[in-house]
């Protein structure tokens, strides 16, 4: 087969390369059902061909919005890139707004759904687009289903078609526009051509210690570009790829497939681990101490044995009594988690890294395709703290204020329809990321902080959010906390706690836990989470310090608009939405 230059030429190669009968896995009605790479090809090419039949034309754009991770995205996404047309994916946790902004911006001219909720949503704003149908994979009463368009591509009548359309396109056309979440204002179109993917996916796999048909678990959004590209990743290593049926579902899910590898964001490791640390606090005598030794000698954990051979010794009982459990509750079969989105705190690093289910940084983003540089477990290419090397073909470079620059055939070809943006970001061919970071002497890359999010006090002093944020969710007590005080006299903070932990904790010290709007104003658990505020504050200059807090009334989510879709901080929608904790911090 030729070299693979464009997208849709990953399914291609795993068919003649190292087919696979279980190339994707969806559960439907409570049952695993599988698809082959020849059924997954010969699918993507009906709907290739019915796309034909519509009337697609080189550059349409098409929306795929999907609730969770399922196979049919990947049949749809193949069939819309051979006939040269773009795949739009959209968040289908955002607005009917942002839905009719995003479809209208791209000029998508048909749209595939998931289900209901979606459906209902696209109903909505469809009259104020320019769409012609939608086809959802569900089966919805008064919608259009997908299989129609399977049934419509049956006959090859014009394979010939899609074969010459699958020919003119080139690797520097464009191939998605991915509108990025953003947390102000309307979101971005990035530009990403077929090379900008094609070249990050070759380049990625080479730090991807897999074999042909181990398997993945996928559950993080597939319409994000991170997702995505291990997906495709997944396609060309000829690794069997399961969609969770939900995000409380992952656990059921990863023992039942007993996964290799599986991509993270940080706020699912800490999720994750405050429902370990929560049964442990329930263990009782011996079994507990144990469960804290394990914890506290995992707390120093360093890859390659670099702690001495003593503490490896300890570190293999640890692993025998505790954390086998650990790893158990993933399926038992982890060989690494890729970890994207945000920094980690290096202590869940370490524990997770000691419990043998090591989770390896990466470091990219949308307008990077993403990858820029990435963590290998093997070979010393691991370390705690780092998103790992620069990846083949890239090149970085840290400016004078900090910033990291990048280079590369992964950089996008622009903001859809903005000259001026895509010309902000650029400094020939070097794209500028946002974010603050070093490269240290073995050539393993740091991420400090966001550049826009770093502030100054009043006094003149810079303030590294992320830093100080990293260190205090360390707490059991803080499930998230934002650092503010841009402008003003000193760092504050606005705390989301842990209401499961905090219930427990309520119970052990015999306070009353009436409601949730009752104990973020109960003394006592005000004054002990200032405990956890002045232990961790020891680790900042005084000018970092947070001198004050307001823990806030409601759980910081994704559809009450705190959190992005890749649960990242949405901080000035935050700000606004608490805008009177922070009055009250700062004035009263």
């Amino acid at each position: 087969m030729a070299d693979i230059t464009r997208i849709f030429d990953f399914p291609y190669h795993q068919l003649e390369n190292h087919s696979l009968e279980k190339a994707f896995s969806t559960k439907y009605n409570g049952e695993w059902k599988s698809t082959s790479t020849q059924e997954y090809v010969d699918k993507a090419n009906m709907i290739s061909r019915a796309l034909l039949k519509l009337g697609i034309n080189k550059h349409d754009k098409i929306a795929v919005i999907s609730s969770t991770n399922r196979t049919e995205w990947n049949i749809v996404d193949i069939g819309v890139l051979q006939v040269g047309a773009q795949n739009i994916p959209i968040y289908p946790t955002i607005c009917a707004e942002d839905y009719e902004y995003i479809i209208n911006h791209s000029e998508s001219i048909y749209c595939f759904v998931s289900d209901e909720e979606v459906l209902e949503k696209v109903n909505k704003i469809k009259s104020k687009t320019k769409l012609k149908d939608v086809y959802s994979f569900d089966k919805i009463k008064g919608c259009k289903h997908y299989s129609e368009l399977l049934e419509l591509g049956t006959s090859d009548e014009n394979q010939k078609e899609v074969e010459a359309r699958k020919n003119a396109v080139k690797p520097n056309e464009l191939a998605t526009i991915i509108y990025t979440s953003g947390t102000t204002g309307k979101p971005k179109g990035v530009m990403l051509s077929h090379n900008n993917i094609v070249s990050n996916v070759l380049s990625a796999q080479k730090r991807f210690p897999l074999s042909h048909g181990e398997r993945a678990l996928s559950f993080l959004p597939i319409c994000h570009i991170f997702e995505r590209v291990f997906t495709y990743l997944y396609q060309y290593g000829s690794i069997e790829t399961y969609y969770a049926e939900a995000i409380d579902k992952i656990g059921d899910n990863a023992k039942e497939i007993k996964p290799a590898t599986m991509t993270v964001v940080p706020r699912l490791i800490e999720k994750v681990y405050e429902k370990i640390m929560e049964k442990g606090t329930n263990l009782t005598g011996i079994k507990k101490k144990l469960f804290y030794w394990a914890v506290a000698l995992g707390s120093d954990f360093k890859p390659y044995k670099k702690n001495g051979w003593f503490y490896e010794l300890q570190l293999k009982l640890a692993r025998k009594l505790i954390f086998s459990k650990w790893q158990a509750a993933l399926g038992g079969n982890i060989v690494f988690m890729a970890s994207g989105s945000a920094a980690l705190q290096p202590r869940l690093g370490r524990i997770f890294g000691a419990a043998k289910m090591p989770i390896m940084e990466c470091y990219g983003l949308t307008e990077t395709s993403p990858g820029v540089s990435a963590s290998d477990v093997r070979n010393n290419n691991w370390k705690i703290g780092y998103v790992g090397k620069v990846i083949d073909g890239v090149e970085v470079k840290i400016a004078e204020d900090g910033e990291i620059l990048v280079k590369g055939p992964n950089i996008m070809m622009g903001y859809y329809k903005d000259i001026e943006k895509t010309a902000s970001v650029m400094t020939g061919d070097y794209f500028h990321t946002g974010d603050i970071g070093e490269i240290d002497a073995e050539g393993f890359l740091k991420i400090t902080d966001r550049k826009k999010e770093m502030f100054k006090t009043s006094g003149g002093k810079y303030v590294a959010p992320a830093l100080l944020e990293n260190k205090f969710k360390q707490s059991r007590f803080i499930d998230q906390i934002m650092v503010i005080g841009e402008g003003e006299k000193m760092p504050a903070a606005l705390i989301q706690i842990n209401y499961e932990f905090v219930k427990e904790w309520a119970r052990r010290h015999n306070i009353d836990y009436i409601s949730d709007a009752n104990i973020i104003t109960n003394p006592k658990l005000i004054e002990r989470i200032q405990e956890e505020i002045d232990a961790a504050n020891k680790s900042f200059g005084k000018w970092e310090q947070i001198k004050k807090f307001e823990i806030t009334p409601d759980v910081w989510s994704i559809d009450a608009g705190h959190l992005t879709p890749t649960m990242k901080m949405k901080r000035k929608v935050i700000k606004s939405i608490y805008h009177d904790l922070i009055e009250k911090i700062y004035r009263s």
